[in-house]
């Protein structure tokens, strides 16, 4: 039987292609930006599955052109999906699946590094030796809040909320509070709070961390950011559009709170320079699973939904 046409639209760890390769008939696209709308449309006609990404934005209009397109899986590299019109894939025949699991431990490892310079100050102080300008150390300089036994709030208490609830409440003695949309037991002491506006005025740290899509977007604004204490630091893991990216940033101005810490932003690469001129704020370019044996992981899911489409069977992460 003839191997089947397979793009990566990203370039992935030597172990990943390596595999990809005795499998199917390869491409991987030679790019890092995301895939254009002209690039998404031959995909369709061209493969007969493709690994999108963040960014390869394929819209109802995209589907749209199409009847049936040969391609007929989009194996999503990443857990987030909301750059992908799933509904409009189905209408088309097209199977969609993500890689869930394997991107949880990272991701929450990157929000405790957020919560800790934020609150801490790290990105302030580093930037401060660097540039010549620290004069040493005195009892006042700098100072931040302490996180250790401090009331964290988790907006979606999914995998990944459940992995840095986890860090905060063994690792830093921490109370831990969530919003979520439905009822939520877990095995370790968190409250679920009804609303939004009640866990942002009862805690130190709030933490994004549920999905994006049109359900949660700007789900975190001007009212979240008001009914915050002025000592209080946001962090953002889950996607950059969750957030009002304008009211945090008047939020961070004004004194609103006292820091943010973020590794996804509303229009991602554009960061605004309102944004990148404060101090109060520690800003990451995306690295929520950006280590390498994670990312080798989520290649071979990717590979495993593949796979499984192609013998015939149902993928194992199938949206």
């Amino acid at each position: 039987m003839a191997k089947k046409k397979v793009l990566l639209a990203r370039n992935l760890p030597q172990a990943v292609i390596d595999r990809a390769d005795d499998l199917f008939e390869l491409t991987v696209r030679d790019k890092t930006a995301p895939m254009t709308p002209s690039e998404m449309r031959s995909g369709l006609a061209i493969y007969d599955g493709m690994m999108p990404s963040l960014g390869d934005r394929f819209s109802a209009e995209i589907f749209n052109e199409f009847g049936r397109p040969r391609c007929k899986i989009l194996a999503n590299f990443g857990v987030g999906y909301n750059h992908i019109d799933v509904d409009a894939a189905r209408a088309h025949a097209v199977t969609v699946t993500n890689t869930p699991g394997a991107v949880t431990d990272a991701t929450a490892d990157i929000a405790m590094t957020l919560i800790l310079m934020s609150a801490r100050r790290a990105g302030e102080g580093e930037r401060l030796v660097r540039s010549g300008a620290w004069e040493g150390w005195h009892p006042t300089q700098m100072l931040g809040l302490h996180v250790t036994g401090k009331t964290v709030g988790i907006v979606g208490m999914g995998r990944i909320g459940q992995a840095i609830a986890r860090r905060c409440h063994f690792g830093f003695g921490m109370e831990v509070l969530f919003v979520n949309r439905s009822e939520k037991s877990v095995d370790f002491p968190a409250t679920q709070v009804a609303e939004l506006s009640e866990l942002a005025a009862r805690c130190d740290i709030v933490v994004a961390a549920t999905p994006g899509g049109a359900e949660t977007h700007h789900l975190i604004g001007a009212d979240v950011f008001a009914a915050m204490k002025p000592s209080a630091h946001f962090v953002n893991i889950s996607r950059g559009d969750v957030v009002n990216e304008a009211a945090l940033i008047a939020a961070l101005q004004d004194g609103q709170i006292a820091g943010a810490g973020l590794d996804v932003y509303e229009h991602e690469p554009e960061v605004p320079q309102a944004l990148r001129a404060l101090e109060n704020v520690v800003l990451l370019p995306h690295l929520g699973t950006a280590a390498e044996e994670v990312r080798t992981d989520m290649g071979m899911m990717v590979l495993d939904n593949l796979q499984a489409f192609f013998n015939g069977d149902t993928p194992p992460n199938k949206l």
